[in-house]
């Protein structure tokens, strides 16, 4: 191991590489081109770390090509994602850590997406408050914004805040490494996009939409608000008029660097609710799973009913849960008991309590009521006592509920059939 402590031209520790493999590993994720695992990477790691450490700290680290995944959209259509080798998230993650403290000193407050201390949670806090305030809404959507990044204005802005040249290198050679489509083919970069799948290409991200978009419109505007996780943007106005300018002026933005709004998704939204009501085609916006639109609220003083504007889980994640439910089978399970089913579904149904369940968790009744009809099949499949009747198996899913209150993870919340 004294081989770690050579002199090297590039200022890369053993450290910084070791503390990088151990957040990479932590989020686990699947093998690039090379076919080579995280449990095979693991197993070996002491060589391919220090192959990795050797080459990058002499500079003679090249990227090898991005493995690209599609993964489907909720309009039909699929997100094309890039997956470098372990040993490249690896080399992306060291650098990452190394210049992301001196972007977070100037990244505004109203960006939250993959940027540490910051959640999507907290932006949907943000766009309600807003919401709350300014009765008008622009829903900005980006068409294809990972694959147009202008890599000549990206590294202008890299940069500005890195100024060591061997950064700079790295960060050109990522930009520039090639992508293996699944037929085989190798497609080089034309002077754009960056990998959607990356370490690095997060943050590059919001360096890109720190400038173009962040720090340019909080100078234009001052009485503007908006709320941005990476691409997904909302810009909160006091009138349609105001709407309509700003909106006319981002779209120009957009032009200057080399981006385009999507022509049917971007849209202008009036937050109706009992005090606000005039007449507009579009009430209502999805943002990070969720959708805002007019609702029946509950006062909190007095708990009269009244029209309010606020979010819950969107139709198209609740959809997406119920997919997953149909595409894991849950009554054809060959599990002996319903403990199993039990064990093999809470990480995942925490998982959407966790996320979907922080604004009105009670949209979530359809989800979990198709859950529990899938259930009741699972036993009428599994118990001859309950096969030729319906009633007979709801009563036993009843009676487990009320036997065993935390079974399931959604009964704690009195999701019960």
């Amino acid at each position: 191991m004294t081989l770690w402590n050579e002199t090297k031209s590039i200022p890369i520790s053993h450290t910084m590489i070791l503390e990088a493999y151990k957040k990479v590993r932590a989020n686990k994720g699947s093998a690039g081109v090379d076919k080579v695992s995280m449990k095979e990477y693991d197993a070996n790691r002491r060589k391919h770390l220090y192959k990795l450490w050797n080459r990058m700290a002499s500079g003679s680290y090249f990227p090898p090509p991005v493995k690209e995944v599609e993964i489907p959209k909720k309009d039909g259509k699929v997100r094309k994602l890039g997956i470098p080798t372990i040993s490249d998230r690896v080399a992306q993650q060291a650098i990452k850590m190394y210049i992301e403290p001196r972007f977070e000193k100037i990244f505004s407050s109203n960006s939250y997406g993959y940027r540490p201390n910051k959640s999507a949670h907290q932006a949907l806090t943000k766009v309600r408050e807003n919401c709350r305030k300014t009765d008008w809404v622009i829903d900005l959507d980006i068409k294809g914004f990972f694959d147009n990044i202008s890599h000549s204005k990206l590294m202008l802005a890299v940069e500005k805040h890195v100024p060591e040249k061997w950064v700079q290198l790295y960060i050109k050679r990522w930009l520039a490494a090639p992508v293996l489509t699944k037929s085989g083919e190798l497609i080089t970069k034309e002077g754009k996009g960056t990998p959607q799948g990356g370490v690095i290409s997060p943050l590059l991200a919001n360096l890109y939409l720190h400038y173009g978009f962040d720090k340019w419109l909080e100078q234009l505007d001052k009485t503007v608000n908006y709320a941005r996780y990476a691409d997904d943007v909302i810009v909160h106005c006091k009138s349609k008029e105001h709407a309509e300018q700003i909106l006319k002026l981002i779209n120009n933005r957009m032009n200057d660097i080399d981006l385009e709004l999507h022509p049917t998704k971007t849209k202008i939204v009036y937050c109706k609710d009992y005090r606000r009501r005039e007449k507009y085609p579009n009430v209502k916006f999805d943002f990070l799973g969720y959708s805002f639109q007019p609702r029946t609220t509950k006062s909190r003083k007095n708990k009269k009913l009244f029209l309010g504007f606020d979010c819950a889980i969107s139709i198209s994640s609740s959809k997406r849960i119920a997919d997953k439910l149909g595409e894991l089978q849950v009554e054809r399970m060959t599990f002996k008991s319903v403990v199993g089913i039990a064990q093999k579904l809470n990480p995942m149904i925490r998982g959407w309590i966790n996320y979907y369940g922080k604004f009105r968790m009670s949209s979530l009744h359809r989800v979990f009521r198709l859950l529990n009809k899938r259930l009741t099949r699972w036993a009428r499949k599994r118990y001859k006592r309950y096969k030729t009747s319906i009633k007979r198996a709801y009563k036993w899913l009843a009676r487990v509920q009320k036997q065993y209150p935390t079974l399931f993870y959604h009964w704690q919340f009195g999701f019960v059939y």
